[in-house]
């Protein structure tokens, strides 16, 4: 049962490794904030991954938090191959050759993870490698070598990824791994999978069927971060249930300096759509090693939450960081101080926007009303969490509660902006007992207190997903 309520309105993603594995350490993250955790299917085991949700889902339960998990499936890691000794030092100027056939490098060649890149390359491309920590220029490709100038130097090691600049790899978003993974998903019930390197909505289809065909309901988030996925962003939100802002690998494809508009963009639109949005990459990547966030840090994370997106995501920072409870501890903050920033434009989002279905249509009531009577709350009676989610798309600075029994429609909501799970149980569907019920768990969760004005949201017959009909101006104790 889920009887802790935070009040802040953007949700943390934390991502599980070797420095968050532990009992210990997991509780610490929850109760300092965490939301969502991410489970990495680059790293570990099945089993592993198994474990650790079992694990975190007992935490969660006796600390009475609802927690989302997030699995994310690796996707095609286009990497160079091994060297005898390791690693190599390039200099500007110097001549490289990937070499598909060459099974140790050394300071001429390297092999390739990836042989297909052969075909994907021409001379003039440039070829970015470790994130674009180097740079190389395609002079030559040949059957199975592509020679190279490097234009920007530095230390290539072992199997470090490697990018063309502008996109255009052919490599498939599912690889058999995925497959494998999405299944092991599948079996721990994950709420949300992350797909990487989409290309275009029949990828996000895809691997919707193929979850779907395991036994699957989660959400299915995209992970933006390929050149060519910018062009199809409106057919792969239609595709998805949310994206994923994935800024490391789009910079590299796309430039670092057209990111953060882009970032404006994608969450506008992913809102527009009324999806999901998560802002992932080096929000907190000085807390790896530092136990305070650089200033820059500061309001890269605030201000992802004034473009409006539902969540951050911390990667190495928990996962391998040395200070993964006061990374968590210090978004909390960083968070919670911007959302009391609140630029709201109701009026004329009602106006821009046009409703077709009923339970659509109340939740856009309910988010007018409160912002004209200045209520404490929204509260949501719900199965599937569907008017939780439509009020959430408009900014009204008014904290919605959702209230459903159904355990897997709290978790899904955890990523929800502004939307705050609560557990009910009733065994009757009679309607003003439901909503007694509902009134006193909202005073005994502390986010109501007798004399506040609500707005609850509730459908007819009671208990049927997609059924919100009626609305109801509710004075708490009166």
């Amino acid at each position: 049962m889920s009887t802790a309520v935070t009040k802040r309105a953007t949700k943390i993603v934390a991502t599980l490794g070797p420095a968050s594995s532990s009992p210990e350490v997991l509780e610490k993250l929850i109760l300092a904030g965490v939301n969502v955790v991410r489970v990495n299917f680059s790293h570990g085991s099945a089993q592993e991954h198994v474990d650790t949700v079992r694990q975190v889902r007992e935490i969660a339960g006796r600390l009475g938090r609802d927690v989302g998990v997030l699995s994310d499936l690796q996707g095609p890691k286009i990497r160079v191959g091994k060297f005898a000794e390791g690693k190599i030092l390039l200099a500007v100027g110097d001549r490289f050759t990937f070499d598909i056939e060459c099974e140790l490098g050394d300071q001429q060649r390297v092999g390739l993870d990836y042989p297909e890149l052969v075909n994907d390359v021409v001379a003039g491309d440039t070829l970015l490698l470790n994130d674009g920590r180097l740079t190389m220029t395609v002079d030559k490709v040949g059957a199975t070598t592509i020679d190279c100038t490097v234009v920007q130097g530095g230390v290539l090691s072992n199997r470090k990824g490697i990018n063309r600049q502008g996109g255009g790899l052919s490599a498939p978003a599912l690889t058999a791994k995925d497959m494998e993974d999405l299944k092991t998903a599948v079996s721990f019930a994950t709420d949300f999978i992350a797909v990487s390197f989409p290309k275009n909505a029949a990828d996000m289809y895809m691997a919707r069927e193929l979850m779907r065909a395991a036994g699957g309901r989660a959400l299915m988030i995209a992970k933006i971060e390929r050149y060519e996925a910018i062009g199809n962003l409106e057919d792969i939100l239609k595709a998805s249930d949310g994206i994923m802002v994935a800024r490391g690998d789009l910079a590299v494809e796309v430039g670092d300096a057209a990111v953060p508009a882009l970032q404006k963009r994608m969450i506008r639109m992913a809102r527009d759509h009324n999806k999901l949005t998560i802002t992932a990459t080096q929000m907190m990547e000085s807390m790896i090693e530092s136990p305070v966030p650089t200033r820059a840090e500061v309001s890269d994370v605030a201000n992802a939450v004034l473009d409006g997106t539902d969540a951050v995501m911390l990667s190495a920072e928990t996962a391998a960081g040395k200070y993964p409870v006061e990374t968590v501890q210090a978004m909390a903050r960083i968070l919670t101080e911007a959302d009391t920033y609140q630029h709201t434009t109701l009026d004329s989002e009602f106006l821009n926007r046009t409703y077709t279905r009923i339970d659509q249509s109340i939740a856009m009531s309910a988010l007018f009303i409160a912002h004209h009577l200045k209520v404490k709350a929204i509260c949501a009676l719900t199965q599937s969490g569907s008017t939780a989610l439509w009020i959430s798309r408009v900014d009204s600075g008014v904290p919605v509660y959702a209230l459903t029994p159904e355990e897997r429609s709290r978790r899904r909501m955890t990523l929800y902006r502004e939307v705050h799970p609560l557990f009910i149980h009733y065994d009757t569907s009679d309607r003003e007992a439901v909503l007694a019920l509902a009134e006193q768990r909202l005073v005994e969760s502390g986010v109501v207190e007798k004399g506040d004005l609500i707005v609850l949201t509730i459908g007819e017959p009671i208990g049927k997903a997609g059924g919100t009909n009626s609305i109801k101006i509710l004075k708490i104790g009166g």
